[in-house]
């Protein structure tokens, strides 16, 4: 499910009190987003697709790649944020994409999986 599928409503401007869950779920999905961009800048920098400075000698080549992957979730979560700050959304495909994305994340963090692209 892609994440322009996910139903929205909007919460009319002119309600006071109504209390939206955009803002959050973007949070929630931001952070998957986040997972998933690791996994996937470590699976590339170890199939030596990308390559990733280290930003701090004595910590390795580390400090990059988490630096990348923080930029890429800030990003989303700036981009989510904007999006959905007014909606009600519901949030059963917005918590099923973000498990999916942390599990894809944690995938390509593997050692094992590395391996079977690997030299």
């Amino acid at each position: 499910m892609a994440v322009r599928d996910i139903p929205i409503t909007e919460v009319p401007s002119g309600r006071t009190g109504s209390v939206t869950n955009g803002a959050a779920l973007a949070a929630v999905l931001a952070a998957g987003i986040g997972c998933f961009a690791m996994g996937l800048i470590v699976f590339l920098v170890e199939i030596r697709v990308l390559s990733v400075p280290a930003l701090y000698g004595p910590a390795g080549g580390v400090t990059g790649r988490t630096t990348l992957a923080v930029v890429v979730w800030l990003i989303a979560w700036a981009i989510l944020h904007w999006r959905w700050r007014t909606h009600e959304l519901e949030p059963r495909p917005v918590y099923g994409a973000t498990l999916v994305l942390i599990a894809l994340g944690l995938l390509g963090t593997f050692p094992p999986f590395w391996g079977l692209f690997g030299d």
